[in-house]
C-alpha cells in the first residue's frame, strides 16, 4: 500500500496487530518515506519482490494512479509463481473497478474491491472498509479496534458504488463551501454572508471553519476523485456536470500557494478568512491570464 495519509495509518494498525507490512519507496517523496518509517512499513527493492512476499496487496493511493499501479502489479504477478490477492481500496468508479478487476484476474490473481469511509484509523471513530467481491471473508483480519470490515456480497462494484455516492456528498459539499466563501470574498460581501451563516446555517458554518483552510492539502487527489464520481453519475444517466464542477474547484485550490501544505504541515494559526483571501487572490490571478 502507498504510505499516504490513509495508507500509512492502515499499515500502522496492521503492524500493531502483528502483520508484516511492506511497500516500495523508490521514487517516493521524503514525506512518504517518513510516514512509511513511522508505520513500520518495510521497504522492498521493487514490485516483483513485493509480489513474491505478499499474501494481500492493498492499493491505497490517489485515484488517478489506481489503474496504472494495477497494470504494474499485474505485470509483476505475471512473472511470479505467487498470486497474492489484490485489494483495490481507491476512490474509483465502478467502471474503473471493472477494468482493474479484469487486469488482475487475467494474470490469475484474486481481486477484491474496498471503499474506505471515515478518517484514517486511530482518529476517534472506526474506519469502515466496505468490501465486495468473492472471497470477502478473507479480509476478516481487517476487523480491529480502529477498523471495521463491512461485507457487501459478491457483486464486485458495490464497494466502489457506495464510496462514490458517499464522497459525492461529503467532498462535493466541501467544494460548495469553498466556492461560496470565495465568491463572497470576490464580490465584497464576505462579512455579511459569514454573519448570516453563523446565525442561520450553523451546521454548514461549523463545517466550513473546520475544513476550508485545509482543502488545498488534498485538492490534487480529490480532483481526480470528483472525476471518478462524475463518470459514475454519467454511467447511470445522471448529470456529470455537478462533480465536474467540483473537480474544477479542487484544481483551482491545488493551484493556490497553499497546495504545498500537507495535513502535517498546514498553518494551524491561519484563520478561515485568511485562507479564503488566498483562494480568492488565486482566482483573480488565473482569471487575468
Amino acid at each position: 500500500m502507498g504510505p499516504g495519509d490513509m495508507g500509512h495509518s492502515v499499515a500502522l494498525a496492521l503492524a500493531d496487530s502483528g502483520f508484516r507490512v511492506v511497500t516500495v519507496l523508490n521514487g517516493r517523496s521524503e514525506l512518504s518515506c517518513i510516514r512509511a518509517q513511522r508505520s513500520r512499513m518495510e521497504n522492498l527493492l521493487d514490485l516483483k519482490e513485493l509480489v513474491s512476499v505478499s499474501d494481500f496487496i492493498f492499493s491505497i493511493m490517489p485515484p488517478g494512479e489506481a489503474l496504472s499501479f494495477a497494470k504494474e502489479i499485474a505485470g509483476a504477478i505475471s512473472f511470479s509463481s505467487k498470486t497474492p490477492t489484490f485489494v483495490d481500496c481507491n476512490a474509483i468508479s465502478p467502471d474503473t473497478t471493472l477494468s482493474i478487476s479484469e487486469l488482475i484476474k487475467n494474470v490469475g490473481a484474486k481481486f477484491l474491491n474496498v471503499g474506505i469511509i471515515g478518517p484514517p484509523p486511530g482518529r476517534g471513530v472506526k474506519t469502515k472498509f466496505y468490501a465486495s467481491g468473492q472471497y470477502v471473508e478473507t479480509l476478516e483480519f481487517i476487523n480491529r479496534d480502529t477498523m471495521e470490515l463491512v461485507p457487501m456480497g459478491d457483486d464486485i462494484v458495490k464497494a466502489s458504488a457506495v464510496k462514490m455516492c458517499y464522497a459525492a456528498l461529503t467532498k462535493g459539499t466541501m467544494t460548495l463551501h469553498a466556492s461560496v466563501l470565495t465568491a463572497a470574498e470576490l464580490l465584497g460581501v464576505s462579512q455579511e454572508l459569514q454573519n448570516e451563516f453563523k446565525e442561520s446555517q450553523k451546521f454548514h458554518w461549523e463545517a466550513m471553519c473546520k475544513r476550508v483552510s485545509t482543502l488545498a492539502c488534498d485538492a490534487g487527489r480529490w480532483a481526480d476523485e470528483m472525476d471518478q464520481i462524475s463518470e459514475t453519475f454519467a454511467s447511470i444517466g445522471l448529470t456529470k456536470n455537478l462533480h465536474k464542477g467540483a473537480a474544477d474547484v479542487f484544481r483551482s485550490l491545488n493551484r493556490s500557494p497553499l497546495n504545498k501544505e500537507t495535513r502535517e504541515t498546514y498553518d494551524k494559526g491561519r484563520t478561515m478568512q485568511q485562507s479564503i483571501r488566498i483562494y480568492a487572490e488565486n482566482v483573480r490571478k488565473f482569471a487575468e491570464k
